[in-house]
């Protein structure tokens, strides 16, 4: 519940933006109204680039609001775009309501609109990331296990290196 001037709004927000907020006597909070024929629904972010990648999965077909606000809240707004850019549909698909097509036509159809800059930025060690998470998932793995295990490594390291970083801090 958002209270503005004594008026009090209801907001589907991220994890993150509920975060910032606890504790808080006001906190500012990046906004999305989704407005339908027949009701008016809020969305509330941590920061900019969360809501704005909430908008360009809008422009998805298929991607409704809630789907992608399940998308952004389940990781920061900077990975997914890694994630989009790489082409790891697996990504998506581990996101509750998302099947392989939604997956593969979010890729597809953001892929372009992100632009040719952030390409070369993550494509070398994308590879290196793709390569060691999927060896975490098939060690027994989930997905968003395997992810946090690997953030906690260096980059810039082979995918073994990698792997075996994030079995050693594991144990």
């Amino acid at each position: 519940m958002l209270d503005v001037a004594g008026v009090g709004y209801l907001v589907a927000a991220t994890p993150s933006a509920v975060r910032n907020a606890k504790g808080s006597d006001e906190v500012t909070v990046e906004t999305y109204l989704h407005v339908r024929e027949d009701t008016l629904q809020l969305y509330g972010f941590a920061d900019r680039a969360e809501r704005e990648l909430f908008i360009q999965l809008l422009t998805v077909n298929g991607v409704g609001p809630k789907v992608a606000l399940a998308i952004v809240s389940g990781s920061p707004a900077e990975e997914l775009r890694r994630a989009i850019v790489r082409e790891d549909t697996a990504r998506f698909q581990a996101i509750p309501g998302i099947g392989r097509k939604t997956a593969e036509r979010i890729v597809l159809e953001l892929k372009e609109k992100l632009g040719a800059g952030l390409v070369g930025a993550v494509a070398a060690p994308g590879d290196s990331h793709l390569v060691a998470r999927d060896a975490l998932v098939e060690l027994g793995y989930t997905l968003g296990d395997a992810e946090r295990a690997l953030a906690g490594t260096d980059p810039e390291l082979p995918a073994e290196e990698r792997v075996r970083q994030a079995l050693q801090r594991a144990a």
